[in-house]
């Protein structure tokens, strides 16, 4: 019978021979490729790559520890960027929502469910409309109110509860509040925002009233990673709906919301699954 299986992503300099050392190794340890995807960027001439593979015996145990210490001395040679998983490990994610609701209420959905592979220790908000929702999903609900006096004292709670938990992963699922450099810095890659438009129409307040304003035909979302500037984080996911003249702004309101659970539930799963890498300015998504 197979055994464990693992999830390999690397990015390093585009040269020959990356795929080769990585098959080789792969042999050597006695491991089957399950799937193996590519894509050399000729712009930046660097390359990315993400390998599910598995144990051919499943009588002799395997973990991630020894197989990340015998893939570093050829992620050496290749000057390679590497992280390995094991495909049943849980991201451990923290939710942060302020009072608009329905992300929040879709990725709990979806992982009670078992349709996203992740663990929600807590829920961070600055408001407490939403801590019966959590406590029905048997989730501690942190109430940490914030003003522009207390900020600083607001977010080291929020990271000393990330330390405490072990978070790996931020999810800010309409979580209206910005964001200090020191908090963006410190879990750099490691949060991802939903915004109400396809970036960068329409910021600001009441997005879909400035959208119905102009007439729009689409609306959209756009998932990203966080960076300290403001929504131009790398892209991960984007969707639009169509919509027409006869909706106003409660419906192109309502259109928008759907449109927003969606691509911010794809892209958790798509980090989760690590199927995104990080490629400067912008991402890599083998989905």
């Amino acid at each position: 019978m197979p055994g464990a299986e693992f999830i390999l992503t690397l990015s390093c300099p585009d040269k020959p021979g990356v795929v080769h050392a990585v098959s080789h190794w792969l042999t050597e340890q006695n491991l089957n490729i399950v799937d193996s995807q590519q894509y050399g960027d000729c712009t930046q001439k660097r390359f990315f790559m993400r390998v599910h593979f598995q144990q051919i015996d499943a009588s002799i145990p395997t973990n991630v520890v020894p197989l990340e210490h015998s893939f570093s001395s050829v992620a050496k040679t290749m000057d390679m960027e590497f992280q390995l998983t094991s495909t049943t490990h849980k991201t451990r994610v923290l939710i942060m929502v302020s009072k608009i609701g329905h992300c929040l209420s879709n990725i709990l959905c979806r992982t009670s469910s078992n349709k996203l592979k992740i663990e929600i220790p807590l829920i961070i908000s600055n408001h407490e409309d939403f801590r019966p929702i959590a406590e029905s999903y048997g989730i501690p609900f942190y109430h940490l109110p914030i003003t522009a006096a207390t900020k600083t004292e607001q977010e080291a709670k929020i990271l000393a509860l990330v330390k405490e938990h072990n978070i790996e992963l931020i999810v800010l699922a309409r979580y209206m509040q910005i964001l200090s450099e020191e908090l963006c810095a410190t879990m750099s890659g490691k949060i991802i925002n939903i915004h109400h438009s396809f970036l960068p129409a329409f910021k600001g307040a009441k997005p879909y009233h400035q959208a119905y304003d102009r007439g729009v035909k689409l609306v959209g979302a756009t998932a990203h990673f966080v960076t300290s500037d403001l929504d131009e984080g790398p892209i991960i996911e984007q969707n639009v709906t169509r919509v027409g003249h006869q909706l106003g702004p409660a419906e192109l309101t309502n259109e928008g919301a759907n449109v927003e659970s969606t691509v911010l539930v794809t892209a958790l799963k798509w980090v989760t699954e690590k199927k995104v890498l990080m490629n400067g300015t912008k991402t890599v998504v083998f989905n």
